[in-house]
């Protein structure tokens, strides 16, 4: 299909290390990545995508991901780079380009979007705004340069007090950001108050006083139940007037976040959702914000599954900027988990019932390594039982992954573990902080650092750095950066880069 073709292939993972493409890539087609999974289908978020004039097309570009679970192996319910028979699956998550401007896209008519009648004039509608972003990202090759300039389109919706909720890869390494509002002409300069790479939320402020006129912000309802209807709002692919979507709520459970390095609570619906849907709101039958549509699913075995960000982390994000001033991001608990379903192995950890979850390893600089063992089993976390397969309750009659649990705390929090060592029950008390990398992710300041000595470029190793210098890195290098963990908060490893 021509849709299919505005993305970038897929590689398969190799040798255990998964290769794949940069969601912020500056090439008009959007970008790709791997995450392993137990089923061979396709994420995509929706990422920008350039506007710039064809002939000035920027390579394709790679990287490689290491696993995002509460370490930085994979753990028993999160995702791993082997399959139960050990071995390699994998699952592209592909980031999906925001809407490109001057340059047509042929639509699969399963995607085609939907004006409701009963709901055009809804005044709801009217605090859905479009974004425009310039972006100028950095070259972590040279890291003194940056990039090519690109610009890209999404959505934002307002929450009041003068701010805006969208998407972080909407307004990520901007430049300069504009909003619009239905039915006006006007682009107001709009700034970025708190960008949350993992949870992929951004907090934007718009300083115009007449951009406010008669403005009504949006009020977030509860988390949605099964089969509830859900309405995507947004300005995507298509056209350029706002879009309306329905569907209903397919299935709630934590997942992957394909922008950031988490795994958070998120609403699976079957609504259409296209690029330039990024930060638009979903709406349920009351007109009440149920989250905001960040990505999809593409595979030619999978249709109509796309993905919410739920009012549970939004209404996370919204805190912790409150407390903080800043967003400080998610904690965690800084262990490598593993199941506990084999009875043999419960009984020889002298675990009495069917419950409990193996620590594998321990993070040095995580908190609970002074009170947690490698060996130790976890049964329960705040008074919250942790079954065999990593789950706990949720709602009524609804089972969710153990992490689930933890996303909700936030920084600086202190749980209280019941632990099995040894056959003795035992309960320890243990701060969340957020997570070390030994190799980032993302770089905080946006820019990376680097020293120069007598011609020699050194630059701390990172992610991104990675994507870019993957042929040239070495396999020990590579070892070392999946599976390595800080010893302490600040370690680097810094590459002679040139």
């Amino acid at each position: 299909m021509a849709a299919a073709n505005s993305w970038f292939s897929v590689l398969t993972s190799t040798g255990g290390y998964l290769t794949s493409h940069r969601l912020f890539s500056t090439s008009l087609t959007s970008s790709s990545f791997f995450i392993p999974q137990n089923q061979n289908y396709k994420r995509q978020v929706l990422n920008k995508s350039s506007s710039s004039p064809p002939e000035k097309v920027a390579g394709k570009q790679k990287f490689s991901r290491r696993s995002k679970n509460e370490g930085p192996f994979a753990n028993a319910d999160g995702r791993s780079s082997t399959s139960e028979n050990g071995r390699s699956q994998s699952t592209a998550i592909k980031s999906f380009g925001l809407q490109k401007k001057g340059k047509g896209v042929l639509l699969d008519s399963k995607d085609q979007q939907v004006e409701t009648g009963s709901i055009q004039d809804a005044a709801f509608l009217n605090a859905v705004v479009k974004v425009y972003c310039t972006h100028t990202a950095p070259d972590y090759s040279l890291p003194w340069q940056k990039q090519r300039q690109f610009t890209s389109t999404g959505s934002a919706f307002m929450i009041g007090d003068g701010k805006l909720l969208t998407n972080a890869h909407c307004v990520e390494h901007d430049t300069q950001v504009k909003v619009k509002k239905r039915g006006d002409d006007t682009k107001y300069v709009a700034k970025v108050l708190a960008r949350g790479v993992a949870c992929d939320l951004a907090l934007l402020s718009v300083e115009s006083k007449e951009f406010w006129e008669a403005a009504e912000p949006l009020s977030f309802g509860r988390l949605p139940r099964l089969q509830d209807a859900v309405t995507v709002v947004g300005y995507p692919l298509g056209g350029d007037t706002i879009s309306v979507t329905k569907g209903v709520v397919s299935r709630i459970e934590v997942t992957s976040y394909a922008n950031g390095s988490s795994e958070l609570l998120g609403i699976q619906i079957d609504a259409a959702i296209n690029p330039g849907n990024s930060g638009g709101p979903a709406f349920n039958d009351d007109g009440d914000c149920i989250g905001v549509a960040f990505q999809v699913y593409r595979s030619d075995d999978a249709e109509n599954i796309g993905y919410v960000i739920p009012t549970t982390v939004v209404s996370h994000f919204l805190e912790d900027y409150k407390r903080n001033g800043k967003y400080c991001g998610f904690p965690c608990l800084g262990v490598l988990l593993q199941k506990l379903e084999n009875p043999a192995l419960r009984a020889c950890l002298k675990v009495p019932s069917n419950e409990g979850v193996l620590v594998r390893k321990v993070e040095p600089t995580s908190d609970i390594s002074n009170v947690v063992k490698e060996g130790d089993v976890i049964v329960s976390f705040d008074g919250v039982h942790v079954g065999c397969e990593g789950t706990v309750p949720f709602r009524s009659s609804e089972r969710i992954a153990f992490r689930y649990l933890i996303s909700q705390k936030f920084t600086g929090d202190s749980v209280e573990l019941g632990i099995i060592r040894a056959g003795e029950f035992m309960k320890v008390q243990a701060i969340l902080k957020p997570r070390v990398h030994l190799v980032p992710y993302h770089i905080e300041d946006g820019q990376p650092s680097y020293l120069i000595v007598a011609g020699l470029v050194f630059t701390p190793l990172s992610e991104p750095l990675i994507e870019e210098e993957e042929d040239s890195i070495g396999l020990k290098l590579l070892t070392k950066a999946r599976y390595s963990l800080a010893k302490f908060e600040g370690e680097q490893i810094v590459v002679l880069s040139q």
